[in-house]
């Protein structure tokens, strides 16, 4: 039994196009049984709509302003059913990599659409939208190969923060999360510090503990703390604790 059968498929349409917000608006309107809940034309106002109406179809432009499809996806994960829709074809293989229904190619022609529309029925009539993808794992989609994380979307509630690395302090693990310091602010993000480390440039940061990494910057100097022990003095007064393999790269770093 279809349980979609009598319930409207609600839908957001994420594009900074004006046009492609209409085009898609247009071909929707011949199915009553989908009802668009909500239209923006930046990332930062996806994630708010999404957080509020909760749709269950996102067809979501992926170059655009603020924050870019992929780095939506990561701050709302994979709970929707998403069509990305984008001018780009070089994103195709990262769009089905975090588990897109379908990639419409600008511009798309009706019959083109329609089909991309089947098969996201098909997805939602499964029940399971999408496969549960991780933070860290959108993350890393969201990133050209062999190119380090420049910025990190932080979502609270419907907020979305956005932390330039070069303004990252350290991160510190706590448990399935890293809590970002920066400008005398912590902002928690589900990650694990393993995939965090990952992503960041290790000319400029290093994993000084199995909890912290730190921006190499803003250590001031590394001292004793107790036997076989030390701490990283960060230049605003912050003692970072340095494991013994920690500290082993610290001097290597530091040239001491």
């Amino acid at each position: 039994m279809n349980s979609r059968k009598d319930t409207k498929i609600r839908a957001v349409i994420v594009d900074d196009e004006e046009l492609a917000r209409q085009v898609i608006r247009e071909l929707l309107s011949s199915h009553p049984e989908i009802e668009v809940v909500g239209e923006c034309a930046n990332g930062f106002e996806a994630v708010k709509i999404v957080t509020e109406t909760k749709p269950d179809l996102i067809f979501l432009d992926i170059q655009m302003p603020k924050l870019d499809g992929f780095e939506v996806l990561e701050l709302i994960g994979t709970g929707n059913a998403i069509i990305f829709v984008t001018a780009y074809d070089s994103y195709a293989i990262r769009a089905f990599e975090v588990h897109a229904v379908d990639y419409l190619l600008k511009p798309f022609g009706a019959e083109r659409f329609e089909a991309a529309l089947e098969r996201a029925k098909e997805r939602l009539d499964s029940k399971s939208p999408s496969a549960a993808v991780p933070a860290a794992e959108l993350a890393a989609t969201a990133r050209p190969p062999a190119q380090y994380l420049e910025r990190i979307p932080v979502r609270d509630g419907a907020q979305v923060f956005i932390i330039p690395v070069s303004k990252l302090d350290f991160a510190e693990a706590q448990d399935d999360y890293v809590a970002l310091s920066t400008e005398g602010k912590k902002h928690l993000k589900q990650q694990p510090i393993s995939s965090l480390e990952a992503a960041l440039d290790p000319s400029r940061f290093l994993r000084i503990h199995r909890s912290y990494i730190v921006n190499l910057e803003r250590v001031a100097k590394v001292e004793p703390y107790g036997k076989d022990s030390h701490v990283a003095v960060l230049r605003n007064g912050v003692q970072l604790p340095v494991s013994r393999a920690g500290y082993a790269r610290l001097r290597a770093f530091l040239g001491r």
